[in-house]
């Protein structure tokens, strides 16, 4: 008797039937991968949902209503609630009729309403609007990030971003064309594989161009600050950890993407960029309302300037550690003021370039604080 093979329970098939009596053969293994990579991508979409929702209801709260009409708000908000949409429209997908088993393997769809088919179609538009808000608004932090550079410098740079920029954008705007014909066609989307991974390239390019720019300019500043002794953990090096981090974790979900067999890994590339922009901000504001404001005008300046003194009467001597003299100084006094007068003079202009420093990581927490008339 010839030995038969052992029977496997969990590699069996079972058949589906289609109107016209026609049998479709499915194993289990293969009802298992389709449930897994349901299960994973709603996973994915709704962690970014979640994330997304809280932050946007955390930026609502924590903003200053003075900062609520600035642009980088709007666009920063705007964002977030079409990243909302987005992964909401990509859950109602996964627990929607495209979704049934036997939709899936017969390939049958007639009963997919055209509310769903819209749904698909928006999916792809919301993609293209959120990556627009995202390139709006790293744009505009790069403009303030370099504008105390050269204008020559100042325009090569925005020149580049905006090349970028309008790449990235317009590989998006291709591949979602493309993609709402196949959703209405009820085309297989493998010929358009090519374009996506392009699609995937060119935005992950944009944002490590971005970040890029944030953390040498932002570097270089903080050497400067170090320089000076203003070691603290203020609001330049804040957005220069979150430009980092915006840097590195994006570029790793684009890359794992390829190597890692988990679904939909790219979709968080865009998510993360939206959610740690504002949250960038909203910290280094944070951390200015908590400093103490520095005054560039300190008590014996206005003497300095000939105003009155404490005593009421005109002081118009020159000062010496700090004080006034009233009366002619001696040969070795005046080389006393001299050398206090010198070290005044450095000391003041190592203040005033704190100050600019200070004034310039104001300048890129707060951009946009007030509406442009």
């Amino acid at each position: 008797m010839a030995n038969t093979p052992a029977f496997d329970p969990f590699s069996q098939s079972f058949t589906l039937l289609t109107p016209d009596g026609a049998s479709i053969n499915i194993t289990i293994p293969e009802l298992d991968d389709f449930i897994l990579y349901s299960v994973q991508i709603s996973i994915n979409y709704a962690a970014q949902l979640g994330a997304s929702l809280l932050f946007l209801v955390v930026l609502l709260l924590l903003t200053k209503p003075e900062k609520r009409k600035s642009p980088v708000f709007i666009i920063n908000s705007v964002a977030l609630v079409l990243n909302v949409l987005r992964t909401l429209l990509q859950c109602l997908y996964f627990t929607g009729p495209f979704s049934e088993t036997y939709a899936y393997f017969s390939l049958d769809y007639s009963r997919v309403s055209t509310s769903d088919y819209a749904n698909q179609v928006a999916i792809t538009v919301l993609t293209l609007l959120l990556l627009i808000c995202a390139e709006l608004s790293l744009l505009l932090q790069v403009h303030v990030v370099c504008i105390t550079l050269r204008q020559i410098f100042q325009r090569l740079i925005f020149a580049l971003s905006i090349i970028i920029a309008g790449l990235a954008v317009s590989f998006r705007l291709t591949f979602c064309i493309e993609n709402a014909k196949y959703i209405l066609a009820l085309k297989s989307l493998f010929p358009l594989e090519w374009l996506a991974s392009a699609t995937n390239i060119a935005t992950s390019i944009s944002i490590c161009w971005f970040c890029v720019v944030f953390v040498i300019k932002l570097g270089f500043a903080l050497n400067q600050r170090k320089r000076l002794g203003m070691g603290t953990v203020g609001p330049m090096r804040i957005i220069f950890i979150m430009g980092c981090q915006t840097l590195i974790i994006p570029a790793i979900f684009s890359i794992i993407e390829y190597f890692v067999p988990l679904p939909s890994m790219d979709s968080n590339v865009l998510s993360l960029v939206v959610i740690f922009l504002p949250l960038s901000s909203l910290w280094a504001s944070a951390s200015i309302d908590n400093r103490k404001p520095f005054s560039p005008q300190p008590k014996f300046q206005g003497k300095l300037l000939g105003s009155d003194g404490s005593d009421g009467s005109a002081v118009t001597g020159p000062l010496v550690d700090e004080k006034f003299l009233i009366e002619p100084l001696s040969p070795s006094a005046t080389a006393t003021t001299r050398t206090s007068h010198a070290s005044l003079v450095h000391s003041t202009n190592a203040k005033h370039e704190r100050v600019d420093f200070d004034l310039e990581a104001q300048k890129l927490a707060e951009f946009g604080d007030q509406p442009r008339k």
